[in-house]
Parts: structure tokens; C-alpha cells; sequence
């Protein structure tokens, strides 16, 4: 079932942003989420939102999960959020999220991704605060509704 929403989630997405096709290879979600951590030098927390059309949603049907960078575990809400991805990741312990990664994901199949939708729009109107990491396939912007406090703990 979930292959058959990510390819569908995929051809939606090539449909409205790139619907004359397009060669450009594009960094994996994956790998903004590492360089972003890693840029700032592992934070305690960061939220943040990147565009779809700026990256390969490789993470797709994750919404709770554990990320490790270089022996730091980070705690990643993840969700979709047309026309960005956001996350919001903290430090935290290597735990099982497998139980709150389904009942998130199911969550947002139950209510049609209204919701995340609705999230996405207002965002678009709110991101204030513009970042830029960079990765082996080039420069990224991520977003925040406003600045972060590097230092801060919550």
C-alpha cells in the first residue's frame, strides 16, 4: 500500500511542479535534513520547511522517526505540507517510533491531507527567516517562521 501511495504522491507532484519535465538533479531530503544538523553544529531542536521542488522526497511515509547523525540521535516529526516538507527534529535518545510513525501517517490518510494542506498555505504566507544549506548536489533555501535561537535547549 505504500508504494502504491508513494508513486502516486510522486506523479501528482511531477504533474504540478514540473509538468513539462526536467533533467536537474536534485539533493535528497535526506541529505538537507544531515547538512542542516550538521551546519548548525547539532542543535538541541530546529523546525524548519523546505520546498518539494527543491528536493527528492526520499523520506516519504515517514512522520515519526529516529535520524542519527555522526552518534546524535535526533527525534524527526516529518510531514508534507504543499508546497513544503517541514520537520521538526530534537535531540533525543534512539527510541521505537514505529507506533506514532503509523498512527501519524494514518492520520493524515483519514482526513485527505486537508490539514497539512491548510498548514502549507498559511507557512507560505509566515516564512520570514531563510537559510542556506548546503549539499554534494548543490545549494538548498530552508525556511523558518522565524529565527532560531542556536543556543537554545526547547
Amino acid at each position: 500500500m505504500a508504494v502504491v501511495m508513494k508513486k502516486i504522491h510522486g506523479g501528482l507532484l511531477k504533474i504540478i511542479l514540473h509538468p513539462f519535465g526536467t533533467n536537474i538533479t536534485k539533493p535528497k531530503a535526506s541529505d538537507v535534513l544531515t547538512q542542516h544538523l550538521l551546519q548548525r553544529n547539532f542543535p538541541h531542536w530546529t523546525s524548519y520547511f523546505v520546498k518539494y521542488s527543491s528536493v527528492e522526497n526520499d523520506q516519504f511515509g515517514l512522520s515519526h522517526f529516529n535520524w542519527n547523525v555522526k552518534g546524535t540521535n535526533y527525534h524527526v516529526l516529518r510531514t508534507g505540507c504543499f508546497p513544503y516538507i517541514k520537520y521538526h527534529c530534537s535531540m533525543a535518545p534512539t527510541y521505537n517510533l514505529e507506533p506514532q510513525n503509523t498512527f501519524f501517517t494514518a492520520l493524515k490518510v483519514i482526513n485527505l491531507g486537508i490539514p497539512c494542506l491548510a498548514y502549507g498555505i498559511g507557512a507560505w504566507f509566515f516564512v520570514s527567516v531563510t537559510e542556506i544549506i548546503h549539499t554534494r548536489s548543490g545549494p538548498v533555501n530552508i525556511y523558518f517562521l522565524y529565527q532560531e535561537d542556536i543556543r537554545a535547549k526547547h
